[in-house]
This record gives structure tokens, C-alpha cells and sequence, in this order.
């Protein structure tokens, strides 16, 4: 199970360790291109309810959806 970020900080920390997991073994990962990552990242969100509801969970009513598309749009140009 992934941690659960409480703050931005930890998001970054979390996106960081990530990141650092897929240099080291994402040839291992299933999903190890942009491409496929992207349509799974797509497909999980769709699916997130069922996911969540399969889990006992129900998806955060909360989320801040806005914030995690812009920042996923802005890693398109970011430098």
C-alpha cells in the first residue's frame, strides 16, 4: 500500500522516492513507459470507486482533483 500524503511536502517526498524506485528497477514495473503509465494512470482513476469500494474504502469526497491534473499537465513543460 502507498503512504498517504497529509501535506504537499509529503507528496513531494512520496513522488521523489517514486521516482527514485523507477530509475532503479522500472524495468520491472509493468507500466515502465509514458505511455502505458498514462492510460493506467487513466484507467485506475475511472476505476477509483470500485477500487476504493473493493478495498472497504470509499473514495475521498475530498480530493483535490484541480491540483493533481494541473500538476501532472505542468510536468509536461516544467523544468
Amino acid at each position: 500500500m502507498p503512504p498517504e500524503p497529509r501535506s504537499r511536502e509529503e507528496l513531494v517526498t512520496f513522488l521523489g522516492d517514486l521516482h527514485k524506485e523507477f530509475r532503479a528497477h522500472g524495468h520491472k514495473w509493468e507500466n515502465n513507459t509514458l505511455d502505458d503509465f498514462l492510460e493506467a494512470l487513466a484507467a485506475w482513476v475511472h476505476d477509483s470507486p470500485s477500487a476504493y469500494g473493493n478495498a472497504g474504502e470509499q473514495i475521498p469526497p475530498d480530493g483535490d482533483w484541480t491540483f493533481m491534473a494541473r500538476a501532472l499537465h505542468a510536468a509536461t513543460i516544467y523544468e
